[in-house]
């Protein structure tokens, strides 16, 4: 218990830092105006404990061997969000595909059930401007979910303006982009997890094109992807059968398989980040 308080707490000091920095707040020159980052650090550890959380619930109901969340604070300089997300470990092996799926989808689908309204809340607090021709700047990529929902608050927009995002839109926007991650169907992420729940003779290959369209998409969209590629490698593209794995899943569960990947095509952006 000792260790997740002092990440945590890590994590709101990085995460606050980060959303001072956002909000325009250099923490060196105005270390009083660190508290103008609390929005964003708040809203973010939101959206991850709830990701994270589903998992720990869903876990226990099915009376695995699971431990709390792991914050994992980062530096603001270069991690711009001054975090990178958190994890729980599952000590015990898991019994069946049906409980692997439960797992699997309950931190992506809590995390995006949490990640909406916060959207809606930020756009409102957001503001549109004109932006003038060559300016810079960090655009963010739009998933489909965040277009959706943008469109709800402001309609469309004239040519030559954009949306500058409040802090906790933002927030709202790296929640969607942590689904989107986690679903990446490889190895035993979530997505690797609903992989193998609904296709279990076809995981090894869907691993294996997943990583090869992560390693094109950083050669020739954003080279974050190669990284991604590079974790996921690392941490292995296997999965290893549950103990009965020859439970077949039931309808409701090929449902919510179905809806998890759909959250993952509506979450999903090929280009998060790039320079305006």
């Amino acid at each position: 218990m000792g260790l997740h308080l002092v990440l945590f707490l890590a994590t709101v000091a990085t995460t606050i830092t980060a959303g001072a920095l956002f909000a325009g707040v250099n923490p060196l020159l105005q270390p009083f105006d660190l508290y103008k980052g609390i929005p964003f650090s708040f809203t973010l550890l939101l959206i991850l404990g709830a990701h994270e959380m589903g998992h720990y619930l869903v876990s226990r109901r099915h009376n695995l061997d699971v431990t709390l969340p792991y914050f994992i604070p980062a530096p603001p300089y270069p991690f711009i969000v001054g975090t990178l997300g958190a994890f729980i470990r599952i000590r015990s092996p898991i019994k069946d595909k049906r409980a692997l799926l439960d797992v699997g989808c309950a931190g992506p689908l809590t995390g995006v059930v949490v990640s909406i309204p916060v959207i809606l809340v930020g756009l409102g607090l957001s503001e549109v401007k004109i932006i003038p021709t060559g300016s810079g700047g960090l655009l963010f990529g739009e998933p489909l979910l965040f277009q959706l929902l943008n469109w709800a608050v402001f309609g469309p927009l004239p040519p030559g303006q954009d949306i500058i995002l409040h802090p906790v839109a933002f927030a709202g926007w790296i929640g969607l982009l942590v689904t989107a991650l986690n679903l990446i169907p490889v190895g035993q992420t979530d997505g690797g997890h609903v992989a193998y729940a609904l296709f279990p003779n076809h995981h090894r290959q869907i691993s294996l094109a997943c990583l090869l369209l992560l390693v094109a998409g950083g050669l020739f969209l954003w080279p974050g992807w190669l990284i991604w590629a590079l974790l996921l490698i690392l941490l292995g593209r296997r999965h290893p059968p549950p103990v009965y794995d020859w439970v077949p899943l039931d309808r409701r569960r090929k449902v919510l398989g179905a809806i998890t990947i759909l959250v993952f095509l509506l979450t999903f952006t090929p280009v998060p980040l790039k320079l305006g």
